[in-house]
């Protein structure tokens, strides 16, 4: 199904302020949600009796916050992104951050063929070069047999497509050659038909490279199926009270260059462009662990653990940023069709295969890191974080329906944004009340 945001904007001016309801019928209006989705919404999505079916031990059910991000415009098409967090500012920094970009002609996106690894670790053999010589002389062979066992992967075009090799010598249980099966998984993360695949193929490996396979697992550093986004964001938008927009430009490229050269400020730099890029993964019913992984993992593919993200001026002064990642996502399989509000996330997207999954996934991590950037460089990160966070502390002290945003106003106001004073505001009666 492809939403109907094709024909209309997701620049919803003011979205955050207007009622609950209103905002649910704005987003059934342009996704082209019914009433039935939008009330599993609202009951969470997961019926007690399904939670039971996807895990074991269910007791009952957990749930946050389901959102959609808005302004954002990726490849000339807009789109409402949904995301599941509790973290608060994530979705109002990433709305903020893709109007900007918006601004400057939004976010381009590519990505990868989604080709996944599975490992094969052969070990126990008399001559690693001479074993991976035999194995490529019968790469055909090999690849035949991972097919025979890719069924419906296979019927859409995917399945094994190739073999690397890896030699580790000297290691403490001796050398080590490592096959790479690099699988074609189509719209799927795959990893359930890489893992078949590699069970099935493990004994023939055995017998012609002469030594013992152990272990039998895809590799969550899918560095063969990345994504990249790119942006620009005018110079004259980021201008404030207290700074030119040369000036905050140059502070977020600042920023960025920190966390490319010191590995202790990237960790903190990739951990916001993950609030973005999770959100999207958990709210489509993907692996949110297997992408951390991988990110993380490719962070520090060189031997240091650095940003994701690229953040330069070009010639007329205004911001460019890139990041490019491996993004292993599916819109087939799992929970993407078992969870209800899963579905109903893909269908609000409107997209048509896991590739435009990834570059929206890609276009969210961009825009959250630039928002954080932002702040930091400007205002600071905790101005905007604390009048959400102050919300939840009312919350926490018990304050209900239209209290809880007298109680924040208060404690902002105040400069005292702590649960203690919050109960004391609640005891005492809000002012003006």
């Amino acid at each position: 199904m492809i939403a109907m945001l094709d024909e209309q904007s997701s620049a919803l001016s003011g979205f955050y302020r207007l009622p609950l309801v209103q905002r649910q019928a704005i987003v059934a209006d342009l996704a082209g949600l019914n009433s039935a989705d939008m009330r599993a919404l609202a009951a969470g999505g997961l019926a007690i009796e399904q939670a039971e079916q996807l895990i074991e031990n269910v007791i009952g059910r957990f749930s946050l916050p389901f959102a959609v991000a808005t302004n954002f415009t990726i490849n000339s098409r807009d789109y409402l992104v949904p995301m599941v967090i509790e973290e608060p500012s994530v979705v109002a920094a990433c709305s903020f951050a893709a109007k900007l970009f918006r601004e400057g002609g939004g976010f381009h996106t590519d990505s990868d063929q989604p080709v996944m690894i599975g490992q094969l670790q052969l070990l126990d053999l008399d001559d690693l070069c001479a074993a991976d010589a035999r194995l490529r002389a019968r790469q055909a062979d090999i690849l035949a047999a991972a097919n025979a066992r890719a069924g419906s992967i296979q019927r859409r075009g995917g399945g094994a497509v190739g073999l690397d090799f890896r030699h580790i010598p000297g290691t403490p249980v001796g050398d080590m050659l490592v096959l790479h099966l690099l699988f074609d998984t189509r719209d799927a993360m795959g990893a359930n038909a890489i893992n078949s695949a590699l069970e099935h193929i493990a004994p023939l490996v055995e017998r012609i490279a002469g030594g013992r396979v152990n272990l039998r697992i895809l590799s969550n550093l899918s560095d063969r199926r990345m994504a990249t986004a790119r942006g620009l964001v005018r110079a004259k938008s980021l201008a404030t009270e207290t700074a030119t927009g040369a000036e905050v430009v140059s502070a977020i490229i600042e920023a960025g260059v920190f966390a490319e050269c010191d590995p202790y400020r990237a960790a903190t730099h990739n951990k916001g462009i993950m609030n973005g890029i999770d959100a999207v993964v958990l709210a489509t019913g993907n692996d949110w662990r297997a992408v951390e992984a991988g990110a993380h993992a490719y962070a520090a593919r060189d031997g240091q653990y650095t940003s994701l993200t690229r953040w330069r001026r070009d010639e007329a002064g205004d911001l460019h940023g890139e990041i490019s990642l491996p993004l292993a996502l599916g819109i087939v399989g799992g929970a993407t069709r078992a969870h209800p509000a899963a579905v109903i996330a893909l269908r609000l997207l409107g997209i048509d295969s896991a590739r435009k999954l990834a570059e929206v996934a890609a276009a969210v991590g961009l825009a959250q890191n630039f928002a954080a950037l932002r702040a930091l460089a400007t205002d600071g990160i905790q101005r905007g974080h604390m009048r959400m966070h102050a919300r939840q502390l009312a919350l926490a002290a018990g304050a209900a329906g239209g209290q809880v945003m007298l109680v924040a106003q208060q404690l902002v106001a105040e400069g005292n944004i702590r649960l203690e004073r919050a109960k004391a505001i609640i005891a005492e009666g809000i002012r003006g009340t």
